[in-house]
């Protein structure tokens, strides 16, 4: 069985596969992988939108004077760069439809 969850920190919608990959039906993993291939094609974008997002935070703390929010808007770049870099982990993630399994009807798609 499977779903997609929404991710609130990476603002996509994730696959939760509840076995491994191999053990899904063929038509299961072809369902997720239709919806995937639709997923994956915004993350281009919301990696373009957090990049908008450093490059205005930097811009501020190159005029900042204060110690404290300097720290913070530093604190606000680096976690804008681990979502970025957490995107291009699931962008580069590549699901193949497993070999040699029987073809099973699909449970509802969720």
């Amino acid at each position: 069985m499977y779903k997609f969850q929404y991710d609130h920190r990476l603002q996509i919608t994730l696959p939760m596969l509840d076995d491994s990959w191999e053990n899904l039906s063929i038509a299961d993993q072809e369902a997720i992988l239709l919806k995937w291939e639709q997923i994956k094609s915004l993350i281009p974008d919301r990696i373009a939108e957090l990049e908008q997002m450093i490059c205005y935070k930097q811009a501020k703390l190159s005029d900042e004077a204060n110690f404290q929010q300097s720290c913070l808007l530093n604190t606000e770049i680096a976690d804008l760069a681990s979502i970025i870099n957490d995107l291009w982990l699931w962008y580069r993630k590549e699901m193949f439809i497993s070999p040699y399994k029987p073809r099973r009807s699909s449970s509802s798609f969720i």
